[in-house]
């Protein structure tokens, strides 16, 4: 008879762990809250025709995407097209200045000799250094279950650890190479996805500019919807069953194991759980107090990456001077993160983000029309109301519009909001949080929230509240790691049973 397993949520942590437990061979349920699956990455269609990514746009280290398709025998291009976006992105300084970063690196090297002496030689040293730790990082360090310290003693790791700077900050690491506040600003921007201020992120994650300025910011066509559609498609195929608007209500403890799921009344066993919902909402919510890893003021500790305002925005006209991904930098990144961080607060002059996939995609929008999104990262925990929404809203479609020199506001056909409320709602997110914890250097590794329940020997936990970290790559990441852990241990309890 096979042995059972139950997952908790339906995002890319959930469906991975499905996938891999089900081409096991296991009995694997996923009962997932929402109508849908996805998490943070579903979608939203209107009856306008415009279809919205509602988290994630940013694809980036497509090495991990292939990987986790070529586990099962296939290929990303089996399930969607990827297109590479040139140019990658634009960035938005004060009086409208920009800087567009180009898919060709040797082109971005004109750049930077353009902007400072010796720019491209000194980005050509830069990047060997990011290559060296995305080849650490990828290859070494995020597939370990960080259960302890002794993972990571391994004569290759320490030999790169050494060289990769890891305890020197990410901001001090950037202006041992840089001097001009737009590159420092170009080279920062990617670790704000970390959830911490480059002061505080460790020069490891240099990694991701090699990921971004190297590797290249890539799309999938019709959206991140169709990569949640083809990782389901995989479990699936493999045996996985997935059940949504499938609430959890508890788990259900006995002998020292998570022996099952209450669902809508309904009391369902499992041999082994992950849970890939909200760490903090599974220990809080769904454990009693002495099967849980963490106490409320182990929480109350912890350094949370941000949460965001989010506009979706349906516009009836096409704006040419847009590209698909840009970043408002116009205003003081140091006096935002300080908001974020270090003093809570709705943020006095805010950065923002504007994705217009429709610039890439026309399966988004309908013909002349476009599909944009702002975003404005925000502390987690703040109060969230409508009035205030709508007072950002105004300052960054007033930016947008000054930007682009045209109107937009009476173009609008389609508006919604998304917060800190909405993340609450929809996903049990601690404080509204979007990004889960900040990969600071005392929340990375063995020093984040363990992926392995220490009280049920049968319960382990995935996404970005656990290793590796947040992020999409990540999360993908994570639900294998946990997958693997669970196997290993019913794998055990399956040869005792039958010795």
């Amino acid at each position: 008879m096979k042995q059972t397993v139950s997952i908790i949520g339906a995002g890319f942590s959930g469906i991975s762990a499905a996938a891999y437990l089900a081409s096991q061979g296991y009995k694997v349920h996923v009962f997932e809250k929402n109508a849908e699956a996805g998490g943070r990455a579903r979608q939203l269609t209107t009856p306008e025709g415009f279809v919205f990514d509602m988290g994630p746009s940013w694809y980036w280290m497509p090495g991990v995407f292939e990987k986790f398709f070529n586990d099962f025998g296939y290929r990303s291009r089996d399930f969607y097209e990827l297109q590479l976006l040139d140019p990658s992105f634009e960035m938005v300084f004060g009086n409208n200045e920009t800087l567009v970063i180009p898919a060709d690196f040797k082109e971005l090297c004109k750049i930077f000799d353009s902007i400072e002496t010796g720019g491209s030689a000194k980005l050509k040293r830069f990047m060997s250094e990011g290559e060296l730790k995305y080849r650490l990082g990828m290859e070494d360090l995020v597939y370990k279950p960080s259960l302890s310290i002794t993972e990571y003693f391994t004569p290759r790791i320490i030999k790169n650890s050494l060289r990769a700077d890891l305890f020197l900050s990410f901001s001090r690491h950037v202006r041992k190479y840089f001097s001009d506040s737009r590159l420092i600003a170009l080279m920062e921007f990617p670790v704000l996805f970390l959830g911490a201020k480059p002061t505080q992120i460790p020069a490891l994650y240099s990694l991701m500019n090699y990921a971004g300025l190297k590797l290249g910011t890539w799309y999938p066509m019709g959206g991140f919807g169709k990569v949640i559609a083809a990782m389901k498609n995989v479990a699936e195929e493999n045996g996985a069953e997935f059940h949504l608007n499938a609430e959890v209500e508890k788990i259900i403890v006995g002998n020292g194991l998570a022996s099952g799921l209450k669902i809508n009344g309904t009391s369902i066993f499992s041999d082994g759980i992950v849970a890939a919902a909200d760490y903090h909402h599974v220990e809080e919510s769904l454990l009693s107090w002495k099967d849980r890893n963490y106490q409320p003021n182990y929480w109350k500790k912890k350094i949370l990456a941000p949460s965001c305002l989010i506009f979706y925005l349906g516009i009836n006209k096409t704006i040419k001077r847009l590209h698909h991904h840009t970043l408002f930098f116009d205003e003081d990144l140091e006096q935002h993160s300080y908001e974020i961080y270090t003093e809570p607060q709705w943020p006095s002059k805010p950065l923002f983000y504007a994705c217009c996939p429709s610039k890439t995609d026309p399966t988004v929008a309908p013909a002349g029309h476009e599909n944009i999104f702002l975003l404005m990262p925000i502390a987690a925990g703040l109060d969230d109301d409508g009035e205030t929404r709508q007072q950002y809203f105004s300052v960054m479609i007033k930016r947008l519009e000054e930007f682009v020199n045209e109107s937009i506001q009476p173009n609008i056909v389609f508006k919604k909001s998304y917060c800190i409320n909405n993340f609450v709602e929809d996903y049990h997110s601690y404080k509204g949080n979007a990004y889960g914890l900040a990969n600071t250097l005392l929340q990375t590794a063995i020093l984040k929230p363990k992926i392995k329940n220490r009280k049920l020997k049968n319960l382990f936990y995935a996404g970005q509240l656990t290793v590796p970290g947040p992020g999409v790559p990540p999360s993908i990441i994570s639900g294998r790691i946990a997958a693997g852990l669970l196997s290993k241990y019913l794998a055990k309890k399956k040869d005792e049973v039958v010795v």
